[in-house]
């Protein structure tokens, strides 16, 4: 579980957090959603530490890694896995050295450990056979899988997914919502997933933050966000062309 305490965050004195407060809940699949400039990043890169919060606290599982000096965080990072937007692989390296990556970085492991675990995570994402490819030969849903085989190589407690279905179509979308899923629950992760993707608010969406001008503006689930009268949340959610359906169901 991350909690997140009255987070305020400010650049310049422009104040882009107000007083936000969340419970992400552990072995769920936890989206922050919210209009470009809402405040998401600012919040996600406070929650892991890439900026330094003005007041308020966050916590990993009761440990509040706010206070924390650079060692202690490390080593809560160590528990961290990313998917990042466009999956960020290196185009330099082939599929099985980039989910070596975080394992040559920080486990303490043979290479036959190492390349157990590659194999078990690429297998795990249902990709065999492509080892020694080069991300420019994948496809962008191969690449999505291989950038979760990665995020999930150190066995992390906290899983981070930036629009895991940036540039994919609705079908791969699916597969990839369905996969993290599966994830989240099989090893039971702490996963937060931004997105602007209502197709994956609607199919995951148990735990929702909206996000409006630097607050949490709503919380709740992809059943009563069908059912909110919270104007600025709805004019978000039916912005989509995908969500007009719902409306009159």
């Amino acid at each position: 579980m991350i909690e997140v305490k009255n987070i305020n965050k400010s650049f310049s004195g422009n104040q882009i957090l107000h007083d936000v407060s969340i419970d992400f809940k552990q072995g769920e699949i936890n989206l922050i959603i919210g209009a470009s400039g809402s405040g998401k990043s600012v919040l996600t890169k406070c929650i892991i530490g890439l900026h330094e919060v003005d007041s308020g606290s966050v916590l990993y599982d009761n440990r509040e890694f706010t206070n924390m000096d650079f060692k202690e965080r490390k080593d809560i990072r160590k528990e961290i896995g990313m998917l990042f937007q466009g999956s960020a692989l290196f185009d330099s390296l082939t599929v099985e050295e980039n989910v070596k990556f975080p394992l040559e970085m920080y486990a303490n492991k043979s290479n036959e450990e190492v390349l157990d675990r590659v194999n078990f995570c690429l297998n795990r994402v249902n990709l065999d056979n492509v080892n020694h490819l080069y991300p420019a030969e994948l496809s962008g849903g191969m690449q999505k899988r291989v950038g979760i085989a990665r995020a999930i190589a150190l066995n992390p407690k906290y899983l981070f997914c930036d629009e895991p279905n940036s540039g994919l179509d609705p079908q791969t979308g699916i597969v990839i919502d369905n996969l993290i899923q599966e994830i989240t629950e099989e090893y039971n992760i702490t996963t937060i997933v931004i997105t602007h993707d209502m197709n994956s608010v609607m199919e995951t969406g148990d735990n929702i933050s909206f996000i409006y001008q630097g607050k949490k503006w709503w919380e709740g689930n992809k059943h009563e966000i069908l059912k909110t009268d919270n104007k600025e949340l709805c004019d978000f959610v039916y912005a989509s062309r995908i969500m007009q359906k719902f409306r009159n169901i």
